[in-house]
């Protein structure tokens, strides 16, 4: 089969179009062959030699759709989707025709969605579902503002909040474009600056704070909460280690949660994939932008217009 495959780490030229053997299944594994894949920052990072247990030589690529072709009887022929933080690092990723994966990872990819849309979905969606649903209970009627809304991660919240009937506030250096799904769903915008604390508590405060920036934002996400708010970090942009005024935070009663999509494997994430396919069927949640459609050949110039912060879902089509 054709891959995409880098064997020392660097920028886009490490990786090499190549030939490799085709995966074969055994009694606990299925063979997808991938029809779209997305490339994320985090797939960027892996290539950089950011991530310690990334072992070479290495298939990158986390996000995926595509249709089973061998494995259990009644899997054989289902479009299928998912998403894992060992696909790509540990075990070979999704950037290339097939991918091996534990049976207990199939997920039906929603009827509703392209293979393209479906590809786009996996990282941000789960770690947005993980951090607000697992994590921060997020309940109808609460109010959740999101740093970063106009990201990928940010944006998926903005619709996973706005699907379960709650209040939106995004904080973002710029608003979130208007003819994308956070763009249309948000009920208020807030710039984040020094002022951006006194704003949001003049709109009534954050039951949730999901910080999809940290570091550099991180304080201003803290002052975002109402008393016993929830606060959802995933990130740590700009700084690593932050400062903060402790009296403050255990008289606010503040709850913080870290959530690391990297920490679940592709089964592990299946059952978030099953819990969102459902909601997308609903119609309650919409694809995110695609802004660039490559072709497997093509790798090199995807992962360079994520490097280069391109707006919008980038996808490669096998």
């Amino acid at each position: 089969m054709k891959a995409i495959q880098f064997k020392s780490f660097g920028g886009p030229e490490v990786l090499d179009y190549v030939d490799v053997p085709t995966p074969a299944v055994d009694s606990e594994s299925a063979i997808v062959q991938v029809k779209a894949a997305s490339v994320n920052p985090s797939d960027v990072k892996n290539l950089s030699g950011h991530f310690a247990h990334t072992t070479l030589p290495r298939i990158p690529g986390r996000d995926f759709s595509g249709v089973v072709v061998e494995g259990p009887a009644d899997w054989i022929g289902a479009d299928v989707w998912g998403t894992g933080g060992d696909i790509g690092f540990t075990r070979d990723g999704t950037h290339a025709q097939f991918i091996k994966i534990p049976a207990a990872a199939l997920s039906r990819k929603p009827h509703s969605l392209t293979h393209e849309q479906a590809a786009a979905i996996g990282v941000n969606f789960v770690v947005a579902w993980l951090g607000v649903i697992d994590y921060a209970q997020l309940v109808a009627g609460e109010t959740v503002a999101v740093i970063g809304a106009s990201g990928g991660v940010g944006g998926a919240v903005v619709q996973i909040a706005k699907s379960r009937g709650c209040r939106v506030i995004a904080v973002d250096r710029r608003e979130p474009d208007a003819d994308s799904p956070a763009g249309r769903l948000i009920d208020h915008y807030v710039p984040i600056d020094d002022n951006a604390a006194r704003r949001v508590k003049e709109l009534g405060g954050a039951d949730v704070v999901y910080d999809a920036v940290g570091g550099v934002a991180f304080e201003t996400a803290l002052k975002l909460a109402k008393w016993r708010g929830r606060v959802v970090e995933i990130s740590a942009t700009g700084k690593r280690r932050v400062d903060f005024d402790l009296i403050d935070f255990y008289h606010n009663e503040t709850q913080l949660f870290g959530a690391d999509s990297a920490k679940l494997g592709v089964a592990d994430s299946a059952r978030m994939m099953t819990e969102l396919a459902s909601v997308f069927e609903s119609g309650r949640l919409q694809a995110p932008s695609i802004a660039h459609n490559f072709a497997l050949e093509q790798a090199r110039d995807a992962y360079a217009a994520v490097a280069g912060g391109t707006r919008g879902r980038v996808v490669i089509a096998m």
